[in-house]
């Protein structure tokens, strides 16, 4: 049936390009039905554990996720005029949409808590600008003197203070974001450095970032492999239409993604990416075929007929390979994932139907008598590139066993690599090391106890549980615990407030800065607090009933390596040293549920890709009817994937969520020159009666040709990523380039020393390998 389609769209060329064209027009208008959702958090389903209890938690305790403002000047920060911009700024802040106005933690707006005239006061750090440099000293001093707010609102040389924003919801970090810079620019002097940091200010910013960054990078991607295909062919007409389906098959993909009502995630805007290389694969196998052969037909219906009835096959299996690899994600946990794997391997397959219709009925509109006229002079089997790959080929076919024992030998070093490779991720180092959020995310955490938010959640069985004295006291020791790790600059309890409320009411003797031993006690400093200050002072650290109590753990570093190492730290505290009865733990919060979704991810993803290797091997097996080949034509994938994350560790790049995607890329990419090489080594030996030598000499001409230049084309094409000053976006750019590199260098160097050393046993055909 795809015969016949074939051979109508080049009876009726124009017909078959105006029905594809209007196709093209349908899917592209479900663009304007686009949803965007770049919030990393909806990674996990919504009924996820953790993502269940992290909701509950902001609800119980009334929490937001936080933007976190910092300003410095060198001068110091508390002094009246630097102190009367700060206050304008903390106004400002206030009235902006999304802001949660009663929750903000900054000099204006947090409680103190003080003695005056021997009675507790509790009353706003900055209630009135101080007139003159002793109230601003006397002011820093109440501060450090508070372990609440030591180094959370202000820093200990003070030179800088924090504000901490919540926010109504992380897509709106971005946008609350850039209206605070507008505001910091305009109440702040020169003298005084502004930043922005936090992972919801980092998440959502990348996901604006992110569509930035692919609406330029894939023109630019586009304009380069357009350049290399021209520099390749010199024929403008012939690669417009590798182009047009490069182009076609992401608007087709991407509008059938929105048009079922799919919401582009971050994983989803990487399809395009995906498709576009992909895509250029089996059209660049069309036109080099035909680009060679064309010259000794002198007849482009003919020439396109013998080109199609070679790369069928060949170009059906690895569509097939690459869509169910792709399908592979599926299975993984993640939804994200799974929708992106599905609309990949979807677009797969379109592309294979683009690239049979739609490039020979394009090819078809060209004049005969031009194309005469440009291929009279070409001899495409004198090229310096042809030769170079003939005596490339010799080589390896005379060198079989010297050449795959070096194989096997970098091979093993690749996997010592992979084996090395350390599972880490951060969404704030996705950006440039000199970008906004990474210089703030430095400074912010060097001055102040941490950016990072995580939360540790003790549940009681009965109201009250939490002011029992050895419930206060061990939530206090677990505090100390918890902050002997390096990473964690602070943390802050409902503990660290009786604590202090003890101290005040004891005139600031230190060594009465303690907890209660009584629950009498400790309910009548609670009372007092909050009878001095705001009722809904501590809601963020208690519910209503006293039966659960919540942490504030802030960390320096949000990678997920040290939350995991954190995390381990107190689950070693805890059994030894058992909670009270009645009492549980849990950890929750956005730094948290960060490394759940990644561990998640890259789980989820290995065992996807695992799976999608062993279907791929079943696949080959059952092309070429042997085991044996099947497992042959896997190296080039397999030395693609172990090589480019082998030196990827050797670099000291951790393993994290662009390198997890990429994984996949493998499937789709590198299968593809194994089974041309493959396919057409056995259409050679079949022709040549088993001589091996002849079908080597043949397969490093036309076949090897077509390998070389996609490989170049995708490997250079996609090189401009490596410039943009997103992570993922330069991680995608290199692992074109180092795929592409090691499975057309494995197809060409090692499979033929394989194919020869093998003597025929492996093939279904009935003759052995002469020559060998």
């Amino acid at each position: 049936m795809l015969n016949r389609l074939i051979e109508l769209c080049m009876d009726h060329p124009k017909p078959a390009l105006w029905f594809i064209f209007i196709l093209t027009i349908g899917f592209g208008t479900q663009f304007l039905k686009i949803k965007i959702d770049t919030d990393p958090e909806n990674m996990l389903s919504a009924n996820q554990p953790d993502r269940v209890l992290y909701n509950q938690i902001k609800k119980d305790f009334g929490i937001n996720d936080l933007v976190v403002v910092g300003v410095t000047d060198h001068q110091g920060i508390f002094r009246t005029e630097p102190l009367i911009r700060i206050s304008k700024l903390i106004d400002g802040i206030l009235k902006i949409d999304g802001v949660i106005t009663d929750d903000v933690v900054s000099l204006t707006t947090t409680n103190n808590v003080k003695s005056k005239g021997g009675l507790l006061e509790v009353r706003r750090i900055l209630k009135e600008i101080p007139e003159n440099d002793i109230d601003g000293i006397l002011m820093r001093r109440a501060i450090a003197d508070n372990p609440l707010l030591s180094e959370k609102v202000a820093s200990a040389d003070g030179r800088g203070i924090a504000i901490y924003v919540p926010i109504a919801s992380k897509d709106q970090a971005a946008r609350i974001g850039s209206e605070i810079k507008i505001l910091a620019k305009d109440v702040l002097s020169k003298e005084q450095n502004f930043y922005l940091a936090g992972l919801p200010i980092a998440e959502d910013q990348f996901g604006v970032e992110m569509f930035k960054q692919m609406a330029i990078m894939s023109p630019a991607s586009g304009m380069m492999i357009f350049l290399l295909l021209w520099y390749m062919f010199r024929k403008v007409t012939l690669i417009l239409p590798v182009m047009a389906v490069s182009m076609i098959t992401v608007v087709w993909g991407m509008g059938l993604l929105i048009g079922m009502g799919h919401t582009v995630h971050i994983m989803s805007s990487m399809i395009p990416v995906f498709l576009m290389p992909i895509a250029v694969l089996d059209s660049v196998h069309i036109l080099s075929d035909f680009y060679d052969r064309y010259p000794g037909i002198g007849d482009r219906r003919e020439t396109l007929r013998q080109t199609v009835k070679e790369l069928y096959t060949p170009m059906l299996f690895t569509s097939i390979t690459s869509s169910v690899g792709f399908a592979s994600l599926m299975l993984a946990p993640i939804p994200p994932v799974q929708v992106f794997g599905a609309y990949v391997a979807i677009g797969i397959i379109i592309a294979w139907i683009l690239t049979l219709t739609f490039v020979p009925a394009s090819i078809m509109l060209i004049n005969e008598e031009k194309l005469q006229e440009k291929f009279s002079h070409l001899d495409t089997k004198n090229t310096g590139l042809t030769k170079a790959l003939q005596s490339f080929g010799q080589f390896v076919y005379d060198k079989a066993i010297p050449v795959s024992v070096s194989a096997a030998i970098i091979l093993v070093l690749g996997f010592w690599g992979v084996a090395t490779a350390v599972i880490n991720d951060n969404p704030v180092n996705w950006f440039a090391k000199d970008h906004d959020i990474r210089v703030a995310d430095e400074v912010m955490n060097e001055k102040f106890g941490g950016t990072y938010m995580a939360y540790v959640v003790l549940e009681g069985t009965a109201d009250d549980d939490i002011k029992r004295p050895e419930v206060m006291q061990y939530m206090e020791d677990l505090q100390r615990a918890i902050e002997k790790d390096p990473s964690v600059g602070k943390t802050s309890s409902i503990a660290d407030i009786v604590s202090q409320v003890n101290y005040v009411i004891h005139d600031s003797e230190l060594s009465q800065r303690k907890l209660p031993k009584t629950r009498e006690e400790i309910a009548q400093y609670i009372f007092l607090y909050q009878m001095s200050g705001d009722v809904g002072d501590l809601d963020n650290f208690v519910d209503y009933g006293y039966r659960n109590a919540n942490i504030w753990v802030q960390m320096k570093q949000g990678d997920n390596l040290i939350m995991a190492r954190v995390k381990d730290r107190i689950d070693k505290f805890v059994r030894e040293n058992p909670l009270p009865i009645g009492v549980t733990f849990k950890w929750s919060g956005l730094t948290y549920i960060n490394k759940v979704w990644q561990d998640l991810m890259v789980d989820g993803m290995m065992k996807a890709i695992l799976g999608g290797f062993l279907v791929v091997l079943i696949l080959m097996s059952a092309l070429f009817r042997s085991v044996g080949l099947g497992i042959i034509s896997m190296l080039p994938l397999t030395f693609a994937i172990v090589m480019s994350y082998g030196l990827a560790s050797y670099f000291g790049k951790d393993y994290d969520m662009p390198i997890a995607v990429c994984s996949s890329l493998a499937l789709g990419l590198s299968i593809d020159f194994a089974i041309h090489f493959m396919q057409r080594c056995r259409a050679c030996l079949e022709k040549h009666e088993g001589d091996f030598e002849k079908a080597t000499f043949i397969m490093f001409g036309e076949t090897a040709r077509a390998i070389v230049r996609n490989a170049v084309v995708i490997a250079i094409g996609f090189l401009p990523m490596v410039t943009s000053h997103l992570g993922p976006y330069n991680t995608v750019g290199m692992f074109f380039a180092s795929l592409m590199l090691f499975s057309s260098l494995t197809t060409l160097g090692l499979l033929p020393g394989l194919l020869k050393l093998s003597r025929g046993r492996l093939w279904d055909i009935k003759i052995q390998l002469k020559n060998t």
